[in-house]
């Protein structure tokens, strides 16, 4: 064999393995981006890079292996969907009450079925390996949360955090609580017009 001929195996060897490093990268990120749907996106708009967003989030499904998830008993499936149905009827009278209400319901949940409920992001990192699609929901809920803390939230915002706590609770239970949306806040100058009728 020549010298040349040599140079040519080594040259498509080395190609092959090339393509082979790149179409495993490409998996695996199809695997990521198919896992993490949206969240995929979300982490690698706040990494440094497509591989740090990557590495972070293959650290996310490492710690969520580590959790002793357990799934609802029929009987705590069916207290929770109460729950739920009961702070839904409860919004009409006291909706700023209600979205921490819904808050607390969302993260007694959270705990039971074997998530760590401490730091928000960790929360977020942890629920985001199997409930990415419902996380953006959960997001935009907390921060009316926190807005609605400071008395900055209005009722229309309020009853739009429920129906985001909605979001992620039905995904966590794994059923939809409750078949309609939350029922509009009753407002003393609708109750006016109605007696004054």
């Amino acid at each position: 064999m020549s010298s040349t001929q040599v140079v040519v195996i080594v040259i498509v060897v080395l190609v092959l393995a090339a393509l082979a490093a790149i179409a495993v990268v490409a998996s695996r990120r199809r695997a990521l981006r198919q896992r993490f749907g949206p969240e995929y996106d979300r982490a690698v708009a706040e990494q440094d890079s497509r591989s740090a967003a990557e590495r972070e989030l293959r650290e996310r499904e490492r710690r969520h292996a580590e959790l002793e998830l357990t799934p609802l008993s029929p009987e705590s499936r069916a207290k929770y969907a109460a729950a739920w149905e009961e702070l839904q009827v409860r919004f009409v009278d006291s909706p700023a009450e209600t979205v921490g209400e819904a808050d607390e319901l969302v993260s007694r949940l959270i705990a039971e079925r074997g998530y760590p409920t401490g730091d928000f992001s960790e929360q977020i990192a942890h629920l985001s390996v199997e409930h990415a699609r419902t996380l953006t929901h959960y997001r935009d809920a907390h921060d009316i949360r926190l807005r609605n803390e400071r008395g900055e939230a209005g009722t229309e915002e309020l009853r739009q955090a429920l129906v985001h706590y909605r979001a992620l609770f039905a995904d966590l239970l794994g059923e939809d609580p409750v078949g309609h949306q939350p029922p509009e806040p009753r407002h003393p100058d609708h109750e006016h017009d109605a007696t004054s009728r």
